[in-house]
Formats: structure tokens, C-alpha cells, sequence
């Protein structure tokens, strides 16, 4: 089996979480959220992580120095998630096989999701794997477009939805499993024309797929990995349903 491998996003501040601590610093249950992520992908068989950190980075590196299972790369600008992959490019040139993309402030993501995806990706060689999530109230999320067959179509923002799309509740989580080349190849042709003038990583299935290579997504996520942090009272509710799921 060719090694698993990860990129782990932890380069922000978090700037409605009232702290001076990069946001992936906060506490949970007794752990900060990079940590609860580093731990679950490898229990899911991530043999090795890109964590790429940012503001106050000394600070995650003294955190996590005494880990063996990462490397760190430093994002001087935060220019957006597809800059934040960009600034491995020296070390995805030296690598192979599928590269888990997650968000360091997910603290609620299951090993069993990720080693389905995993799994998936093993089995059947997409270009770009998506771990979408089924909810409720899809609001503010980018919504999983799939074609009359069900095949992936597109990923759509809130912003840019039809009415028809709006009523879609599969969402896109920023869960990505890429091939390691293909992932390097659609790097090289994000840009910035967007509201934010950042690089987007959620731009890359699409580019892989107008390039022809195929991009599956695949609803394996579940309803507590929907759980996002931005501020203290989101903090709080993961709290809870971590005590809940006695984590």
C-alpha cells in the first residue's frame, strides 16, 4: 500500500475567537484542535503530515515539536487554502500516492470517515476524492453538484447558487483526498480572480475535471464533523458533543 500522507492547514489567526493564539491553539476536551486532527488521521493510517502554519507560528511548532509524524512549512502571506498547498510544492515534488487535504481547526473529524475515503480512493484512482456531509441546513456551504447519474459535477458557493442548487444538502466539508500529481498540476493553474483575490483549493476538483481526469465525491462524513469552530461558543458546543461522544 503506497504510504498516506497529509497536508494539515493550520496557518490562521481565527480572529473571532478573542485570542491571540493561532486559532488551532484553542482547547478542547483537554487537547488543542490540530491535535485532535493529527491524532485522527493517524489512526486512520496518515503515516505523515504537512502542517503549514502562519501567525505566531513558533508557537504550533513548540506545541507539536515533540511529534515525529510532521514536517512543518511556513505560509509567510495567508493568500488562501490553494496557496496554502502551493508552498509544499517542494515537498509534494518529492512524494507519490493520495494526499489528504483537512483544515487544522476540525477537531470533530472521525478516522473512520478519512479511512473510508481512504479506501475509496485506493480502490478506484480518482484524480480528486471529496468527503461531503449530508445536512440539514446547508447555509453559507458549498454545495456537491452531481449530474443526473450521480456523478460529481461541481462544487457551487452559496454566493453563486441557483435556487435549485440552494435546495441541494450535500456540502462540500474541505475534505480532499488528491493524487499527489494531479494535486501539483491543478496548484499551477489556480488564480485569483475571486471576491477575496485569494487562491482557492475548492477551485481544483473543477480544474481537474475540465481537464478530463475524474473527481468523485463521496457523503462519508458524519453529522458531528459539521461542526465547525469560529468562535468561542462554537468551541463550546464541540465541547459538549464531545463529552457526548465520550471522545
Amino acid at each position: 500500500m503506497t504510504a498516506r500522507r497529509a497536508i494539515v492547514l493550520a496557518a490562521g489567526k481565527g480572529t473571532r475567537m478573542n485570542s491571540e493564539l493561532p486559532k488551532v491553539l484553542a482547547t478542547v476536551h483537554g487537547k488543542t484542535l490540530v491535535e485532535h486532527v493529527l491524532d485522527a488521521i493517524s489512526q486512520a493510517g496518515v503515516s505523515h503530515s504537512l502542517v503549514v502554519v502562519g501567525y505566531r507560528e513558533e508557537l504550533v511548532k513548540k506545541q507539536l515539536e515533540n511529534r515525529q509524524d510532521v514536517t512543518f512549512v511556513s505560509q509567510h502571506e495567508q493568500r488562501g487554502t490553494g496557496h496554502a498547498a502551493q508552498v509544499c510544492e517542494p515537498q509534494l515534488r518529492q512524494m507519490q500516492g493520495p494526499l489528504l487535504v483537512v483544515a487544522g481547526d476540525s477537531p470533530m473529524i472521525q478516522a473512520d470517515s478519512v479511512k473510508q475515503l481512504f479506501e475509496h480512493f485506493e480502490q478506484h484512482q480518482p484524480a480528486c476524492l471529496l468527503g461531503t456531509l449530508q445536512v440539514a441546513n446547508p447555509e453559507g456551504l458549498g454545495r456537491i453538484v452531481r449530474d443526473d447519474d450521480g456523478r460529481f459535477e461541481s462544487i457551487v458557493e452559496q454566493h453563486d447558487a441557483s435556487p435549485e442548487q440552494l435546495a441541494i444538502s450535500e456540502v462540500n466539508m474541505s475534505t480532499y483526498l488528491f493524487d499527489m500529481c494531479q494535486l501539483r498540476a491543478a496548484l499551477a493553474k489556480l488564480d485569483t480572480e475571486n471576491s477575496q483575490s485569494e487562491y482557492y483549493l475548492s477551485d481544483c476538483p473543477g480544474i481537474l475535471k475540465a481537464t478530463g481526469h475524474r473527481v468523485e465525491a463521496l457523503d462519508v462524513l458524519k453529522p458531528c464533523e459539521g461542526l465547525s469552530i469560529n468562535t468561542i461558543e462554537q468551541l463550546h458546543e464541540v465541547e459538549a458533543e464531545m463529552k457526548r461522544m465520550e471522545y
